[in-house]
């Protein structure tokens, strides 16, 4: 999942992470700072500085006449205009922004160098939040373009957006290497009588925003500079490469059936979504019972095909084609000069900071060093790899065959369905969307003492993308303190594959409109679960969800809980923001183990058709399978943290006639594979997560993070699920520590308020089974 914080600090961290940066904030990191009057003299500073200010508003002037009418210009509340946005007000209002905030950028610094000149030290508020604003300018118009672009993707936007992307990546690199504001930030912080009277919030913002600056090239002069901006803009659209190439190829399949013996095995609910795939490609009579049926790499479809096609070369050719997509082997544009370009300029961008790696970069704004992140992803791959070929020897008994890889998802079901007596099918007939969210936002409530209410966009002069996104409100002791959009179904062709959260817009006190003390954060969560279909008789079957995107939902809604409950003004620290990366899956991870929760499975687990309760026994079968075949999955997620390591560690930079990616690949593959990958397997190219989002050098992030939500749900079973008290006190704790404080204090801190002690890996490993008496600590 991407998450982001407060619109500023979300986009000036998109484009660093887009740039592989990665400026995620983290105060923990010991790195050598920079004399404050290491550059030019203030004479020349300012003279410069005055220059731009004059050249900025120039340039206003001429783009000031684009903004007329214009819907990303014209936001009078916390809300984007979506619907009213068209391709043709992009550019205009692209540049008519940064020209604006060029413009109050370069007065600020004019303000700031005379301050310093005359040795006067700038205060908070001059710093941080004109900072704040003039990053919004920017950042406001610009996180609306790219959600749509997420979210309602189309040639003429993707051109748009690769068009206005440079001048993006631009300004906030001029923003991030700003000298006035570094030298403002050093002042600020060299003096007592200044530094000493701020909160520690505002001390630690300070804190972060010189950490950012040193990461983001601020020491860097002459050609060095130059270069480093020229690898900001180049990575910038690679990623975006990257990600255009995944959703081509995923588009590019469609693999049509017409007879039953074809589509044996495969449920109703996969045959109505495969017909309607035929429907909208030009069967216009496709029926779930009698066909066509069209099967694409959309993931309900793509694992609907995995877990219960019956016939062997169905699965062979779906499961193929999705492990080669964006390769040279299949659809889409091949992804693998565009992974080789990226960790190329990654290792020499980490080089022009004066680090090994670029995971040496990207670990030094983490909770954890690269060697404990490497300890703690050998220590688990080991207590889990034996388990796995187990579990594995246990499978290929109970097939009664050696297995492929496209067979082990469909025997796994099997044999689920028979150890359990249910198959997913079953249970997905309890679990419609409006349930589901009933259940979830019963939990919340039950543990953080909050209401969430659905509001039309009418109510709130609100408008939506698309006519299935529902809207939200949060609310604390009968107060509105934030508001969320639900995007849940998938749109092959124009929506990003995948589950995320996405912060609109961040608590701030420099951001509040009008009349209110503090703006209130609004956030997106988008997943791509089956919509509901029209079936051939008129009737409509609702939007039925497997348990895995049960879980998909309550995790996202953990990231939203983390933006949308902070108590934190501050915007630079609010929320997500400032929250260091590997600790950011930490309310997500938490939030899942309430889905397994007996009171909230009973309250969201009706049938669809009768209204029944889900049996007490189907309940006790579905948290029994939660540890079904872990060590197996456990393994997966470790082979991705660790060849994520070794692409961005000093000793691999790919390069003609040496060690390829595929080489590193088949490496960690060795330790962490119970069956051998295809010799055409490209996950690779669709690994969007580290060549397309945050997690470059980061994917161990998710298993780092699971040890702190792990032992931090610990806490409650501790105190016990069935004391009512006791969890409503712990949920209140959680929230006002964990969710409360926000990037306001370091991740380690916060868990430590909360726990009471550092955490423990014990929890994590006795909820899979694979707990040994050794003690395993961050």
């Amino acid at each position: 999942a991407l998450v982001y914080g407060n619109m500023w600090c979300m986009l000036r961290h998109e484009v660093k992470k887009l740039a592989a940066a990665k400026a995620w904030r983290h105060s923990t990191a010991c790195l050598s700072r920079l004399h404050p009057g290491s550059s030019n003299s203030h004479g020349t500073r300012l003279q410069s500085l005055a220059a731009a200010s004059m050249a900025a508003a120039t340039l206003g002037s001429a783009a000031a006449g684009c903004s007329d009418g214009n819907p990303l210009l014209e936001r009078p509340s916390l809300f984007p205009r979506f619907a009213d946005v068209r391709v043709e007000h992009i550019s205009s209002a692209m540049k008519s922004s940064i020209a604006k905030a060029e413009k109050e950028l370069a007065a600020q610094e004019v303000q700031l160098e005379t301050k310093l000149q005359q040795g006067i030290t700038p205060t908070y508020v001059e710093l941080a939040d004109s900072l704040e604003r003039i990053g919004d300018i920017v950042s406001r118009p610009w996180s609306t373009v790219g959600h749509l672009k997420s979210v309602k993707d189309s040639d003429a936007l993707r051109a748009a957006y690769q068009e206005l992307q440079p001048l993006v990546v631009a300004f906030y690199t001029r923003i991030s290497q700003s000298q006035a504001f570094y030298r403002g930030w050093s002042a600020l912080r060299a003096d007592p009588d200044a530094w000493i009277p701020l909160t520690n919030q505002q001390q630690r913002v300070a804190e972060l925003e010189l950490l950012d600056a040193e990461l983001s090239g601020i020491g860097l002069e002459g050609e060095k500079k130059t270069r480093f901006n020229e690898i900001q803009k180049t990575l910038a659209q690679l990623s975006t490469d990257f990600s255009n190439n995944v959703l081509d190829a995923t588009k590019a399949f469609k693999h049509r059936l017409v007879s039953d013996h074809e589509v044996d095995g495969l449920p109703a609910s996969a045959l109505a979504m495969m017909a309607a795939n035929a429907r909208k490609h030009g069967d216009v009579g496709a029926t779930a019972e009698k066909g066509p049926w069209v099967i694409t790499l959309d993931a309900p479809c793509y694992m609907a095909v995995m877990q219960y096609a019956s016939s062997p070369a169905l699965r062979e050719h779906v499961y193929r084609a999705f492990t080669s997509r964006a390769s040279e082997h299949g659809g889409g544009g091949d992804n693998t000069p565009v992974i080789n370009k990226i960790l190329q300029l990654r290792a020499e961008k980490a080089a022009l900071l004066g680090y090994t790696s670029h995971a040496e970069v990207s670990l030094a704004k983490k909770m954890a060093t690269l060697e404990s992140a490497h300890e703690l992803m050998e220590d688990l791959r080991s207590k889990c790899y034996n388990a796995a070929v187990a579990e594995h020897s246990e499978l290929e008994k109970f097939a009664g065959k050696k297995l492929e890889l496209w067979d082990v998802a469909y025997y796994s079901e099997r044999m689920k369905s028979e150890r359990f007596s249910y198959d997913e099918e079953t249970v997905r007939q309890y679990l419609s969307l409006d349930n589901v969210l009933s259940g979830l936002f019963g939990v919340i409530s039950r543990l953080f003492d909050v209401t969430i209410v659905e509001r039309s966009p009418e109510e709130l002069g609100a408008q939506t993308w698309d006519d299935a996104v529902r809207m939200f409100e949060v609310q604390r002791e009968g107060r509105p303190c934030a508001y969320f959009y639900i995007d849940p179904y998938t749109r092959p062709g124009e929506k990003k594959g995948g589950a995320w959260m996405r912060g609109e817009c961040g608590r701030s006190k420099a951001l509040a409109l009008p009349g209110e003390e503090v703006q209130l954060p609004v956030a997106h969560m988008v997943t791509n679960q089956t919509a509901p279909v029209t079936n051939s008789d008129g009737t409509v079957t609702p939007s039925l969800m497997l348990f895995r995107e049960v879980e998909t939902m309550f995790h996202e809604c953990g990231h939203a809980l983390q933006h949308m409950l902070t108590n934190v003004d501050e915007g630079h620290v609010s929320g997500i923001s400032g929250v260091e990366w590997d600790a950011v899956e930490q309310p997500s991870q938490f939030m899942e183990y309430w889905a397994y929760d007996v009171p909230t499975l009973k309250g969201m687990a009706r049938h669809w058709k009768t209204g029944e309760t889900m049996p007490a026994e189907l309940i006790e079968k579905i948290r029994s399978a939660k540890t079904f075949r872990a060590a197996s999955l456990m393994l997966r997620q470790l082979k991705f943290a660790l060849t994520d390591l070794a692409l961005h560690d000093a000793a691999f930079v790919p390069k003609q006639g040496g060690k390829t990616i595929w080489d590193v690949d088949a490496e960690i593959g060795s330790k962490t594979s119970v069956i051998p990958s295809l010799p055409n397997d490209r996950f690779l190219c669709g690994f969007s997560h580290i060549f397309a989002g945050g997690y470059a050098a980061g994917y161990y992030s998710y298993k780092w993070a699971e040890v702190l939500s792990a032992d931090g749900f610990a806490a409650f079973e501790e105190a016990g699920l069935d004391n009512e008290a006791a969890v409503k006190q712990l949920g209140r704790h959680y929230r006002d520590t964990v969710l409360g404080l926000g990037g306001s204090r370091p991740a380690a801190d916060v868990f430590e308020e909360f726990r009471g002690r550092s955490p423990s890996a014990d929890a994590l490993l006795r909820h899979n089974d694979l707990l040994v008496p050794v003690h395993s600590k961050l």
